[in-house]
Order: structure tokens, then sequence, then C-alpha cells
């Protein structure tokens, strides 16, 4: 018996576009219809928003092409106010149709203008329930600053780091790359508001600075210069505790690098060699344990609600949070649900979970 409607979302604006189309292609697959009618809504690159097909292998993950939303002259209508859920599609033609009543959108986007609180604020002024972290939770997610400031606020263990934007070089560029080279060699440039490693370069050499800089700068208007810690990198996927439950932590997966520098986009997403993803990972009870109650931590640190990926390096004796992932990568293949398979819950039944928890409220 169909319980209720979920509006899937997906596409975007972001850098991120071809990832959340793909990780929409595995939840279109995984939900389960029994339960739920589905409503797929893609957002184009011009952030349209579209009827989309209900057709998983649409959006397969191919890494000879990447899937993506394209205009098909269809408009999702939202709700005029907040005293309705009715959703409407204008067609091509022109013509209006009722798409019904949602009563959860699921919003499966990467990056800026999706996963950095501006979609949750859009739901929220509707008062349409949504899947994952609230508006809050996605803004400091989203950016790498705010999360590092947060969590060592709270006392989590983060890997150091200085923060640049082009004034402060233009203005003070001696000084800023003296904090910068106090990080020793080699560092990693992020774009501060950017995920799936875009715009990520590791420098081994003081000359390739620059152009690293420039390569985040095309991202983001601020780029962060992270210190290099040796050691393992380990993840695990949380999800928000049941009716005020702790913070449920799954079992460690490591990124095993074997052929490249760091797991970069194209080992991410386009089957790249060098990369192998293991889950769950070998670690002793305790070393588990704690980095489950760090997990737990960091999540509740930054607010504590609906699902993130943790990131980590382990050094041995000591384990950084290098980041909290408030939409993770969630295709089949993705880190995410693979920990949470280890952990004993399918791919189907993750997906089942989440929803239900945005419609519990």
């Amino acid at each position: 018996m169909v319980e209720a409607a979920v509006a899937v979302l997906f596409g975007g604006r972001s850098s991120e576009h071809s990832i959340s189309s793909a990780t929409a292609g595995g939840v279109l697959q995984a939900i389960d219809r029994s339960r739920y009618r589905v409503i797929p809504i893609g957002i184009t690159r011009d952030g349209a928003y579209v009827l989309e097909d209900d057709d998983p292998g649409k959006f397969a993950l191919d890494p000879t092409h990447l899937p993506e939303v394209t205009d098909n002259g269809t408009r999702v209508l939202w709700p005029e106010s907040a005293t309705s859920r009715e959703l409407r599609v204008r067609r091509a033609d022109g013509t209006v149709d009722s798409l019904g009543d949602v009563d959860v959108v699921f919003p499966i986007l990467h990056g800026r203008f999706g996963e950095d609180g501006t979609i949750q604020g859009f739901l929220e002024l509707l008062d349409l329930p949504y899947v994952g972290a609230g508006l809050l939770m996605s803004a400091i997610g989203m950016d790498k600053h705010t999360t590092k400031s947060v969590l060592q606020a709270a006392g989590v263990p983060v890997v150091p780091w200085v923060t640049v934007t082009r004034s402060r070089l233009d203005r003070q560029g001696d000084l800023w790359r003296r904090r910068i080279r106090s990080l020793g060699l080699p560092v990693f440039v992020k774009p501060a508001r950017a995920g799936s490693s875009v715009g990520v370069s590791k420098v081994s050499d003081w000359d390739q600075l620059d152009a690293a800089l420039e390569v985040a700068f095309a991202e983001d208007a601020t780029v962060l210069v992270e210190q290099s810690v040796v050691g393992r990198e380990i993840e695990c996927g949380v999800l928000a505790g049941r009716e005020g439950g702790e913070p449920r932590v799954s079992l460690p997966g490591e990124i095993v690098i074997t052929g490249r520098d760091f797991y970069d986009f194209e080992a991410k997403y386009l089957d790249a060699p060098g990369i192998d993803l293991v889950c769950p990972t070998e670690m002793a009870p305790g070393e588990i344990a704690e980095m489950q109650r760090i997990a737990a931590r960091a999540f509740e640190a930054v607010g504590g609600q609906g699902l993130s990926r943790v990131d980590f390096f382990f050094t041995g004796t000591e384990f950084f949070v290098n980041e909290v992932n408030t939409m993770p990568g969630f295709t089949p293949i993705s880190m995410f649900p693979k920990c949470w398979i280890a952990s004993g819950l399918s791919y189907e039944a993750l997906v089942t979970e989440l929803i239900d928890m945005a419609r519990e409220g």
C-alpha cells in the first residue's frame, strides 16, 4: 500500500550536477515503490525545475557519459503557500496538471545551491518535510572553514589549516604565504565550499602553490590550505538517532591509495585506477569504538540531523576529522552506503530509513 509521495530532487547548479544525477539514479532504483509514490524533479544547470523521467537507468553512473538534467520544457510549480503541499507541472504546451500532494522531499543535491542550506531554507518556507540536515547544519557542513572552526571549538581534533581569500593575498600576500608555508609540505589546497574533490590539488613544492590556488579560486572565493597528515584515510556513516536516541555510526571504511596522489574526482566517480574502497576495514575494536565516538561528537557539533559521512585521517594513535559531509555521495558504490551495508543495513533499507526519519520529523 502506497503511504506517501516522495519528491526526489536532483541535478542543480553546482559543479557536482552530474554526481547528484547519478546518485538519483541509485535512489530511484532503491525506493520501495510499494510504500512510496515517486515524483522525480530535476534541476537543470540553469536552475529550472523540470519533471524528469522516473527512469533510474537514465541516470546511471557511466564514466564515459556522466548523467545530466536537461531542459525538457516542463516546469514544476511548487505550492503557492505553506497551507498546501500540492505540486503541479506546466507542460511544454502550456497545460498545467496536478502531481498531487507531496509528503516528503528527498534533496539529493551536492555542493552549492542545494547542500549548503539554500534548498533547505526554501523547503522550510513551504513547510515541506525533507530528508537530511536542516538549514544551519547544511550551511555549516558546506563551508570547510566553518566546519573546522565549529569542530575545533567542540574539542574535536581537526587537521591544521589556513584560510585565504584573493583580497587577503592581494593586501598581505607575504604574510599569508608565510602562514601557509608554516604548515610544511605537502599541503592540500581546497575550495571552502565544494565537494567531490572538485578544485582540490596536492602541493608538494611551493612553486605549485599559486597554480593550485587558482584552481581552487575557480570554484570559490574562499580557499583552505591544509596540512598533510600521514595516516590511513578512514570514513564512516552517521545517522541521527530515532526518538531522541544517540547518533548511529557505521563500521569504518578505508580509502586505500596505491597509484594516485589522493582520492580525486576521477577516482571517486570515473573508475580511475589506483584506489580501493574497503569496507569494513581492519581496525582493533578499541580503535573502532574511538572512531565512532568522535564521529558522533562531530555529527552533533554541527547540528546532529539526518545523515553525514565523517572523514578521518588515522595516524595509528590519533584520529583527525577531515570533513563532515551532510549529503555524501550516495551512488550504490559510494562509501556512505557501503559502510552501512557492511553494518547490516541494505541500500534499499537505508533509503527507506532516511525517508521515514524525515516524515517523522
